[in-house]
């Protein structure tokens, strides 16, 4: 136990740890083991001396009054008013007894316990500290090199310290992966297994990897001057992702599509060509919903009870509804409200018309009326 404290920073160099942590768990192991080896009813308390660099451990008794019936019970951890003055004239009822334990009478058995006390606490120390880490990445991408495949299709992947596992559900449809492949994922949730320890879920198919790839690839997400207000996808499919700008002078969608479409490609390419829409948030749902509903050219929307009544020329409602019913449910899950189509009665909008933009600079009742007319 001599120079304890070169010890500790030894092992915290090593394990990358914090010194007063592994501080506090040598002095928790030696506790440990000095309740296995005198007894686990007595109290204990350890420290060490920065002055000396050495471990002290020491037993605590609680001064009571002399009636006191845990005394008559004959508990080693209490002691007399009485009898602790002869050792300490100045304390009082409530304080704490110590006497020093020699550790050089511990014994080869007692090292051998504090040994595998310290190993044991030690690996907590490193797992808590990694549990956190990741625990603050959930939501973010990381890389990693595939080392198993297992026979569920389960993808498991070394990233750093730990092996995450990416499940079949969480991959991409058509997506497959061999030993040695670099995966991009987000992780999704981080957890304590009873059976496996750490469990670190990864996935490619959440809003949230889609989110985190735009932030890797448009410098203005990352910096803040951008904020996406929120994505939803059909993994593989098609997405469609919110956006607002924080600054006057930077468009939202056009820094995110990039020059020649450059920014959103390099993301759809991840995603296995997933078709990506940029729409500009607005916080008046009409005009956001609208938005969301393109490349449909919208008439009309009015929110009832949590609805909304979008009203559209009958040639503009299979664009709304899209390949298999996936833009109107892109638009549902962006933007919240349960959407119901109606076609407008008055015809339909010839290749000549203009869109719905171009509509409200030309006529200023038009505003109105896609708002339902309030």
């Amino acid at each position: 136990m001599e120079k304890i404290i070169d010890i500790i920073e030894s092992i915290a160099h090593e394990k990358g740890l914090d010194i007063n942590e592994v501080k506090n768990t040598v002095t928790l192991a030696l506790v440990k083991t000095a309740k296995r080896i005198y007894g686990a009813e007595y109290e204990y308390g350890a420290e060490i001396d920065p002055a000396t660099k050495t471990l002290k451990l020491y037993q605590k008794v609680i001064v009571v009054e002399p009636d006191d019936t845990r005394l008559l019970e004959g508990n080693e951890n209490f002691i007399a008013i009485k009898d602790a003055k002869e050792v300490d004239p100045d304390i009082e009822i409530g304080d704490e007894l110590t006497y020093e334990l020699p550790l050089d009478n511990l014994g080869r058995t007692a090292a051998a316990t504090l040994q595998k006390e310290l190993e044991y606490h030690i690996q907590r120390l490193l797992e808590n500290n990694i549990f956190e880490k990741y625990q603050k990445l959930v939501g973010k991408t990381v890389f990693g090199s595939v080392v198993r495949v297992d026979n569920d299709e389960n993808t498991y992947i070394e990233i750093e310290e730990i092996r995450a596992v990416l499940p079949r559900k969480n991959r991409i449809k058509g997506e497959k992966f061999k030993v040695g492949n670099v995966v991009k994922s987000v992780i999704r949730k981080v957890l304590i297994d009873k059976s496996q320890g750490m469990y670190v879920e990864l996935s490619r198919t959440s809003p949230k990897f889609l989110e985190s790839l735009l932030e890797l690839e448009v410098p203005e997400i990352k910096d803040e001057l951008i904020k996406i207000i929120g994505s939803a996808r059909i993994p593989g499919e098609r997405a469609k992702v919110a956006l607002s700008s924080l600054h006057p002078n930077i468009d939202a969608v056009g820094a995110t599509v990039g020059t020649k479409g450059v920014r959103i490609n390099a993301v759809s390419k991840e995603l296995h060509n997933e078709n990506i829409d940029c729409i500009e948030y607005s916080n008046i749902p009409e005009i956001f919903i609208a938005r969301a509903l393109s490349p449909a050219i919208i008439s009309n929307v009015k929110i009832q009870n949590g609805k909304a009544i979008v009203t559209l020329p009958s040639d503009q409602k299979s664009k709304a509804i899209g390949k298999n019913g996936i833009n109107i449910r892109l638009t549902s899950m962006l933007t919240g409200f349960e959407i119901e189509l109606v076609e407008s009665a008055s015809s339909t909008q010839t290749a000549g018309e203009s869109s719905n933009d171009d509509q409200l600079d030309r006529d200023p009742n038009a505003l109105k009326n896609l708002f339902g007319g309030l």
